[in-house]
């Protein structure tokens, strides 16, 4: 026989573990339920190579407001400064958190620690752990889903939240289409140590081959994010260390100081993807698994964020899991993430764009967001995440 749940959350990486955790703060009296596939270690040992992701401020907010995230963590560092320019060119912008009265505009965490820390906080609730397992069918009725797991249990919930990635297979059992597009870019990631120390300061380059961000993290390093065609990822993965710093120092210039030490780099294709629909019959969908962006503007997690918010605010209905339920939630966020996909998709076109006429629009519209604050405070709410969703500011 099926255990019963009121929510079954497929997926317990960053998104899914955050929903768990926020559903259990909005509604203590929710049974809960979270697969997960791959087990958390606990041989983990902090490594240079570790991963980041930027948290704007009102994620940080929320996450400090169900106490899933502590600014002070070995694993935070805090963006201050954002400096945006355009290679080449003379334009160019400064986002301090100071000018808005902020200690951050955000902070950029290490994914591997930041997800251990939220695995631990999930163990301390009686939110029930299928760890490690995937599930294997889901079949609707009227008033419920069933989930069966790989490792044959079965479960059953008025509701199911799809968190297990872009590559999400729940999605498909679910019969929920997600379509891509690629971009004519991929990404190279790397942690760039940099002589003298990176004062909080984050920057966004673009250059004629694409978008590349500087996010400071711990230990004096920056996380790199590296866009470029496929041509040009390659040549740039087959680089000596050397050779791949000077390669970085000459595009980006001297702006951070002097890069003195690089980590393993990685690489993958970029693509814009959403699905046909944020909802189906007592199922939704969050984070990675609803929507694919383009990481020009670090938007991603903060963006699958706002649907856990979302979900979290509706978890004292009591039409859970039903058909206004999943349709309220898909058009609430539908709207969040077409402006920030629209938003994100232009910036990648207008700056990959090599019109010597757009080139000067750049600088100009950079230039003046640095003389008019009124102009550059849209573009800074936008990196601290100060969206309107619903009644939420």
């Amino acid at each position: 026989m099926a255990e019963q749940f009121d929510v079954v959350i497929i997926g317990g990486g960053l998104a899914g573990a955050s929903c768990a955790l926020g559903l259990k703060h909005s509604n203590k009296q929710l049974s809960i339920a979270v697969i997960e596939a791959n087990e958390v270690s606990a041989n983990y040992h902090p490594s240079f190579d570790d991963r980041s992701i930027a948290l704007a401020q009102q994620s940080v907010q929320y996450l400090q407001s169900i106490n899933a995230f502590d600014c002070q963590a070995q694993f935070a560092a805090a963006i201050e400064k954002v400096t945006v320019s355009d290679r080449g060119h003379f334009g160019k912008t400064h986002i301090d958190c100071h000018e808005y009265a902020q200690d951050a505009l955000g902070y950029v965490v290490e994914v591997n620690p930041f997800g251990r820390s939220l695995h631990q906080q999930l163990t301390r609730t009686d939110v029930s752990l299928f760890c490690p397992d995937t599930v294997a069918k889901i079949e609707y009725q009227a008033d419920a889903a069933n989930v069966t797991l790989s490792s044959g249990e079965q479960l059953s919930a008025k509701l199911v939240v799809i968190a297990d990635g872009a590559n999400s297979s729940s999605r498909k059992l679910a019969n929920i289409e997600f379509n891509t597009r690629p971009y004519q870019q991929g990404a190279i990631i790397a942690n760039i140590e940099v002589a003298g120390g990176h004062h909080h300061h984050a920057f966004e380059r673009f250059t004629e081959h694409g978008p590349m961000a500087l996010l400071p993290m711990s230990n004096n390093r920056y996380s790199l994010v590296w866009c470029m065609e496929p041509e040009h990822i390659d040549a740039h993965m087959a680089l000596s260390d050397d050779a791949f710093l000077a390669a970085l120092q000459k595009s980006f210039g001297y702006r951070a100081g002097t890069f003195s030490k690089v980590g393993m780099r990685a690489s993958y294709p970029l693509v814009y993807g959403k699905v046909d629909a944020l909802s189906s019959h007592r199922t939704v969908l969050i984070g990675n698994a609803g929507h694919a962006i383009h990481p020009i503007a670090g938007q991603g997690f903060n963006l699958g964020l706002r649907d856990v918010q979302l979900l979290c605010d509706m978890a004292h209905r009591s039409d859970l899991g039903d058909y206004a339920f999943t349709r309220y939630y898909s058009q609430v966020r539908s709207q969040d993430i077409a402006t920030v996909m629209t938003l994100t998709d232009s910036l990648v076109r207008l700056f990959s764009n090599s019109s010597r006429m757009l080139a000067l629009g750049r600088s100009i519209g950079l230039f003046s967001m640095d003389l008019f604050s009124s102009l550059k405070t849209p573009l800074a709410k936008q990196l601290m995440g100060q969206v309107k969703q619903g009644k939420r500011i």
